[in-house]
């Protein structure tokens, strides 16, 4: 087997080399994962899970440090969040747990009518298959912990293919989990180029593909799966938030700089177009612009870093054109606006770009944040809902029925009132619509997707 090195994002720097599966180096795994399942004398009940899932716990704390340089060392996002992915990686896996110990059946009726007559029903869950897992670069370990461990948790085995760029939080993982007792077969990381990728979403060995990625991508491989494949894709969003008038500016100015500038902008949900009311979009802009001008960019390592470099240097030219698309074509640039070097590119504020050029339409997944004024909140519910994206968004208000009215109003699988779009807790529902994706992640909900419902029928005539 071939290896390949990971260099940081910062500054090209190797830190790390892992294993390059082949074509068939995929399909050897593909036939493990797949006879590893159908072993029934090897199944692994669920008092086993719930002990090797411990364990990974324990070990995972007591590497918290180590495993936060190597997921902020391989994936760019600052030292002080890639911290806080880690301890949520570690809870994620306690929530698991105690899906578990909640996955249960119910009694469907029987009897209320002559041909139901003795009988009594009961469904039951039993895990779906095999998982195939392509995961993105974004939150290397704490996506891979949402991705294979609610496969095991099911009782399903389960394959990750994650990001090239940031492929050693998954091998860690996996390699944690069978550190903890796991046996060999039930989880394996397989580092892979496009080719080999394609092959593990769409072979007929696998019986569920969880994506986290482009739209591009997913909704391909969606198109491709072999017959009876479940899916569940997470692609991104242009997260739209709206501002009142009778909003508080003093707390939402904070929550719109960490939904817009955390790791950059490289997140799903991050947001991106904020429509402001005309009274005080100047205010509000001003003081946002000021915000991001304050933050501090470099190498993610430094604990004082608040944004960090973006994932590659290509990403730093598409953003460095999409913004000179906007000021050309109209936009105020109130803060930023410029790279910093190969890797990195300044927060920056646009202010009132037009509807219809990139940094409007699409996901630009970096530091960018656009304010647009707007007189009548059903026109900026119009202009929000414009796109084909639908993911989180929300609205900062004080008025209990224009918030109610924008949750009905803005298109989203989630709306936060007075919170940023980024807002995520691991137990809630969490995954985009239309163009945005496909089913819903969050750990208990991946949980259930990655289940089938069986039922029982007994007939008796004593019933």
């Amino acid at each position: 087997m071939t290896t390949i090195e990971v260099t940081t994002p910062f500054d090209g720097k190797v830190v790390g080399t892992v294993p390059f599966s082949s074509v068939e180096e995929v399909e050897e795994a593909l036939t493990l994962a797949q006879d590893t399942f159908n072993d029934h004398k090897s199944h692994l009940p669920k008092y086993r899970r719930v002990e090797i899932l411990e364990k990974t716990m324990e070990i995972m704390s007591s590497q918290i440090e180590e495993l936060t340089i190597l997921c902020a060392s391989e994936g760019g996002k600052p030292y002080v969040d890639s911290k806080v992915e880690i301890v949520r990686a570690i809870n994620g896996i306690k929530i698991a747990i105690e899906e578990i110990g909640k996955s249960e059946g119910k009694e469907i009726a029987m009897g209320h009518t002559l041909s139901s007559a003795n009988r009594m029903a009961y469904t039951l869950k039993e895990p779906i298959g095999v998982v195939a897992a392509i995961s993105a670069f974004n939150h290397p370990f704490n996506l891979a912990v949402h991705q294979v461990i609610p496969a095991l948790a099911a009782g399903c085995s389960v394959i990750i293919k994650p990001a090239t760029q940031t492929p050693m939080s998954a091998v860690k993982l996996v390699e944690i989990l069978e550190e903890a007792g796991l046996p060999k077969g039930w989880a394996q990381a397989v580092v892979c180029d496009r080719k080999g990728g394609e092959l593990l979403a769409t072979s007929p060995k696998i019986n569920f593909l969880t994506f986290i990625g482009s739209g591009f991508v997913g909704w391909y491989l969606n198109s491709k799966v072999a017959d009876g494949t479940r899916v569940a894709l997470e692609h991104g969003g242009v997260a739209p938030v709206i501002i009142e008038p009778d909003a508080d500016i003093d707390d939402l100015i904070p929550s719109i700089g960490k939904g817009g500038f955390y790791h950059a902008g490289q997140v799903c949900v991050s947001v991106q177009r904020v429509y402001v009311h005309e009274s005080i979009v100047d205010e509000v802009s001003t003081r946002l612009a000021d915000y991001a001008s304050k933050l501090v960019v470099g190498d993610q390592l430094d604990p004082k870093t608040d944004v960090g470099p973006l994932i590659n240097h290509n990403e730093v030219n598409r953003i460095e054109e999409w913004v000179q698309e906007a000021v050309d074509t109209g936009a105020k640039v109130l803060t930023g606006g410029k790279r910093i070097s190969d890797s990195c590119y300044e927060p920056t504020v646009l202010l009132n770009p037009k509807d219809d050029i990139q940094v409007s339409t699409h996901e630009v997944f970096g530091p960018v944040v656009c304010v647009y004024s707007y007189s009548d909140i059903e026109d900026a519910f119009d202009r929000a809902n414009s796109l084909e994206v639908s993911f989180q968004a929300a609205i900062f208000t004080k008025n209990i029925d224009t918030a109610l009215k924008g949750v009905k109003r803005l298109n989203g699988t989630a709306v936060m009132v007075n919170d940023h779009t980024a807002f995520r807790v691991d137990w809630m529902p969490f995954g985009g619509a239309k163009a945005s994706g496909l089913g819903l992640g969050g750990i208990g909900h991946s949980m259930e997707e990655m289940t089938n419902e069986k039922l029982m029928v007994i007939k008796s005539p004593s019933l």
